[in-house]
């Protein structure tokens, strides 16, 4: 083989190996909820090196809720490098966090709003939509990817206030921001929702959590069926422990129990964002997806459910 060749060849094994992804103890620690990217140790890994574009989302416009980190921040960035205007949601106290998302976005040469509230308020749910359609010129994939959890010992910890919180967060907003969002989208637009493995297995110290997943994944199905004549697709994406500020800054995971997050998955490590974000791309991208709405894709890393 030529030197050239052998290049080529050494380059593809590189890219073609697993990633060497950080597993678990990893130091113990704990925030307080919502929690910041910045301050977790190992820092998540967002920018997927061995991910190649190809402009499957060029000319789009994309709303992310919860982009300021985890599995958000990462989707954003991808979606920034295949084409995509982005506009990412978040907390007024999760800032710094999405100043660095936007900052990753502007590196790639790509497009990047911020704006900052809180989606349990129905009304801020609607000015999002608007504010983002009046911001990028459009709305063509919604990512409702925002989500709140605290773990409890038994149901009896669990206060109707913690409840109301949870499900306005992660299931609530969903509906209020795709009703909103449908107003403005086309054939050819997306929605796309994160779900979790606790909406199919269940939890026992996340029950509230837990039902509004599951919730998640029912309104996925009834929206995509609802929505096939107008040529919009709607999915979830479902994943397993994902290194993220979600549980570190959940009040009920003590730092020893966060040092050791993920360790119990099949593949003795939770995920990392980048590891997601590839399946947001996938649905989002009508070369990819057109033929599929309905469905709660599955990234687990090894657990397995019936079907």
């Amino acid at each position: 083989m030529t030197n050239e060749a052998n290049a080529a060849a050494a380059e593809r094994s590189q890219t073609d190996a697993p990633p060497r992804e950080p597993v678990p103890p990893f130091p113990k620690q704990h925030q307080d909820s919502p929690g910041l990217e910045s301050q977790l140790d190992p820092k998540p890994r967002y920018q997927a090196g061995g991910y190649r574009p190809a402009g499957k989302l060029e000319g789009k416009a994309a709303l992310i809720t919860g982009g300021d980190s985890g599995i958000g921040r990462a989707v954003a960035v991808l979606y920034a490098r295949e084409g995509a205007k982005v506009a990412i949601a978040c907390l007024p106290e999760e800032r710094s966090d999405a100043e660095e998302t936007q900052r990753a976005i502007k590196a790639v040469g790509g497009q990047c709003r911020i704006f900052s509230g809180d989606l349990t308020d129905k009304q801020y749910c609607s000015e999002l939509v608007e504010t983002t359609v009046r911001e990028l010129g459009a709305l063509d994939i919604l990512v409702s990817n925002a989500a709140h959890q605290s773990r409890k010992d038994k149901l009896e910890d669990v206060s109707d206030e913690e409840i109301e919180r949870t499900f306005d967060t992660n299931i609530f907003a969903y509906m209020r921001l795709a009703r909103s969002s449908l107003k403005h989208m086309k054939a050819g637009s997306c929605i796309i929702a994160t779900s979790s493995e606790t909406g199919i297995m269940g939890s026992e110290k996340l029950p509230d959590y837990s039902a509004t997943k599951g919730a998640i994944n029912a309104f996925t199905k009834a929206l995509a069926q609802a929505l096939i004549p107008r040529g919009i697709r709607v999915n979830a994406v479902a994943p397993g422990p994902v290194w993220t500020p979600l549980n570190p800054s959940d009040p009920g995971l003590p730092p020893e129990d966060v040092a050791n997050f993920g360790m119990k998955s099949p593949m003795g490590r939770p995920a990392q964002p980048e590891e997601l974000a590839p399946a947001y791309v996938f649905l989002a991208s009508n070369a990819d997806s057109s033929y599929i709405t309905g469905i709660v894709l599955q990234v687990m890393g090894g657990e397995t459910t019936g079907g």
